[in-house]
């Protein structure tokens, strides 16, 4: 799952609240329970777009939209930094929804640890929210998940009665990401690298790869990859030549990812392709180049896996 922040004061683009609308449409029960809309079975996209704009109008407010690794949206997840109540020292998550349709399939729990691993992240030692008393489904939901009945008060907005919870957040909790890559050598030797800067580890390099979609083996996954990233379509994977585990950030979520790591030869080329530009862009992809073994010996910045240059030896022997 990948959190994407809804950025505040501009329009929202037609396509994106279509898809908004749909997913407030499909929680009728709790818009029933919370008086949010005039008419819980006809959600309107004008409605939704006022109560976004509402939300981030707060300080320190934001928006969270929860995507699959596919791009389908699947739920929301309304934070807040600090409290207007001065008194209290806690983050708050303001509202959590996830479409209905989707609802018993785990994806409410990943939103939420998602958004307590941000919360982690930036030093906060908890975290509290407030539960509608005439909802008693989200009281055992939140409850399950660790958070302690704190007091009961009515809400500020509009004075409806409410559990507050509140719980204590311990280290970071890193999500599970399975991963693969392809070092593709050239005839002289040298390996291809990409390089990014990630907020955790910073300037680094890596293979072409990334992770993997559900159901897709380490080596369909090392493949696609490749293709996406470079647009080359006519190399296989060889042989595996290592696995590894590393923690890193990525879209503001502490990642563990485990990767599995082959090796093929190529031939010495530029990438190319139509929507390599965008692809780059949307990984995070701040160039590339051909690295000889001499130069991954000397390894001025990170390279990953580590000690690539002895494995590639390793392999060659």
């Amino acid at each position: 799952m990948i959190l994407e922040p809804l950025s505040p004061g501009q329009d929202i683009p037609a396509p994106l609240l279509t898809e908004l609308t749909a997913l407030y449409a499909s929680n009728r029960e709790f818009h029933r329970l919370s008086g949010d809309f005039p008419d819980p079975d006809d959600v309107r996209p004008g409605q939704v777009a006022a109560a976004l704009a509402e939300d981030l109008a707060m300080p320190d407010a934001e928006v969270l939209l929860a995507r699959t690794e596919q791009g389908r949206l699947v739920g929301l997840a309304g934070t807040l930094a600090h409290h207007p109540d001065p008194a209290d020292p806690d983050p708050w998550i303001g509202l959590l929804l996830v479409d209905a349709a989707q609802h018993g399939k785990g994806y409410g729990r990943a939103l939420v640890r998602l958004v307590e691993n941000r919360f982690r992240a930036q030093g906060r030692g908890a975290v509290r929210l407030a539960v509608l008393a005439n909802n008693p489904k989200a009281l055992a939901f939140w409850t399950a998940l660790g958070y302690e009945l704190i007091g009961r008060r009515p809400d500020r907005a509009r004075g409806r009665p409410c559990a507050v919870l509140r719980k204590v957040l311990g280290e970071v909790l890193r999500i599970p990401r399975a991963a693969a890559r392809i070092a593709v050598v050239a005839p002289d030797g040298a390996v291809f690298l990409f390089r990014y800067d990630n907020v955790e580890v910073g300037p680094h390099w890596a293979l072409p790869g990334g992770g993997l979609e559900p159901g897709e083996s380490p080596r369909e996954g090392a493949l696609r990859e490749l293709a996406e990233e470079t647009g080359w379509s006519d190399l296989e994977p060889g042989p595996l030549l290592c696995t590894w585990e590393h923690d890193f950030t990525r879209m503001d979520i502490p990642v563990r990812q485990h990767e599995h790591v082959y090796v093929t030869r190529g031939p010495r080329r530029d990438p190319a392709g139509p929507r390599l530009a965008a692809e780059h862009t949307a990984d995070g992809i701040l160039g590339w180049r051909w690295w000889t073994r001499r130069e991954l010996a000397g390894e001025p910045e990170p390279v990953w896996p580590p000690g690539l240059g002895r494995l590639l030896d390793a392999w060659e022997g």
